[in-house]
């Protein structure tokens, strides 16, 4: 039997803090003018938020007031908390996009070098998810303690919160019982722990993990140290792209180490991971794969892929070699071409930025579509 764990935070978590003003301000600007340039970092601490990065548009946008909407929405809106963002300094330290970069996108070549993974599996397919179960399983602990949180059901729960979990796999590579869950979630100093322990069990765990993965040897930390009064930029420092394996496959896919939020469509390492993830997540709901990881490699400048591979981990239907031939027939990954097929020149990518990248089909993220998979069926 083997374990594997993944991890998910809240939307009140620092660096997840940082993700969403980023990806706010790409909305924004992109709305305002949709060939914009973008390349916008965050950082926060105790009372200060600083924006950072390259931005190159004709767009009119008040930055200042978008991170300040951003962290109300989120939750964050008394000094009770140790941030609020009415009352937060903001410092705009943004400029225009280097020519040097300018150059190569404006000719459709990728916007730098690097490898993006695009990863898929049939462990969770819960609403089409495709999604290892580790990280699709901790997504929904973080997600249901915002939401009984914003909903009043716990309403002694504040912004800051992480979540664990530990799946446990056959020898045949199901999953088949969780071993171990971990919830910690920043709370108000009036709540005992016993008391927050019964409610988190009861209100997120039991209301969003199969209760056939629940056993009598799993084991549930629930705000293990007992107290978590300060969180969120008071407790630690925030910064944009810090939760990379959180917003990517929880650590089973492999990453090629570019960030995704704050960055425009020609950034292939959005892009291109975003257009990996929609080929890979097409080959396992079309049956040519159980498992499938998808690299694509970029030089700065140039329009085509350098290299393209594809990883099926032995739970191939068909030859490896044919389902290369299928992405080959059916999948143009230069920049400009992913950027008109998914559509990416559009105020979207808010939406994604919390509790994971991938896996997510209640908001219509053009790269979980599955509009390829008879197609791909034919390969079989």
């Amino acid at each position: 039997m083997k374990i594997f764990t993944s991890e998910s935070v809240t939307e009140g978590h620092p660096d997840k803090i940082c993700d969403s003003i980023a990806d706010n301000i790409l909305d924004a600007v992109i709305a305002g003018d949709p060939m914009s340039r973008v390349a916008c970092e965050v950082t926060a601490a105790t009372g200060l938020v600083q924006i950072m990065g390259e931005i190159t548009t004709t767009a009119v946008v008040d930055y200042a007031d978008i991170a300040r909407r951003t962290i109300l929405g989120i939750g964050y809106n008394s000094s009770e908390l140790g941030f609020d963002g009415s009352t937060c300094c903001v410092n705009n330290c943004l400029h225009q996009q280097s020519p040097d970069i300018a150059m190569g996108v404006d000719a459709d070549g990728a916007g730098d070098q690097g490898m993006v993974f695009g990863y898929a599996s049939n462990e969770v397919t819960d609403n089409d998810e495709y999604m290892p179960a580790p990280i699709a399983y901790a997504h929904r602990l973080s997600k249901r303690l915002t939401y009984v949180r914003k909903q009043g059901i716990l309403k002694y729960l504040r912004p800051d919160g992480k979540s664990q979990v530990s799946v446990k796999y056959d020898e045949n590579g199901r999953p088949c019982g969780i071993s171990a869950i971990v919830v910690s979630s920043q709370h108000s100093e009036d709540i005992s722990t016993a008391e927050l322990r019964r409610d988190i069990e009861e209100h997120v765990i039991r209301a969003v993990i199969p209760e056939k993965l629940i056993g009598s040897d799993t084991a549930f930390y629930i705000n293990p140290t007992g107290r978590f009064v300060i969180g969120g930029p008071y407790g630690d420092s925030g910064l944009t792209g810090r939760k990379i394996i959180v917003d990517t496959y929880g650590g089973m896919g492999r990453h090629g180490g570019g960030a995704f939020s704050g960055k425009d469509p020609t950034k292939v390492d959005r892009s291109g991971a975003y257009m990996a993830r929609y080929i890979a997540k097409n080959i396992v709901a079309a049956g040519l794969a159980e498992k499938a990881e998808l690299q694509v490699a970029y030089a700065i400048g140039v329009a085509h892929p350098v290299s393209i591979s594809i990883e099926t981990f032995g739970t191939e239907a068909v030859p490896v070699s044919r389902i290369e031939q299928a992405v080959l027939d059916n999948f143009d990954l230069s920049p400009k071409a992913i950027i008109s097929y998914l559509d990416l020149r559009r105020p979207i990518y808010a939406l994604s930025t919390c509790y994971g990248h991938f896996g997510k089909t209640d908001c219509n993220l053009p790269w979980e579509k599955l509009d390829k998979v008879n197609i791909l069926k034919t390969y079989i």
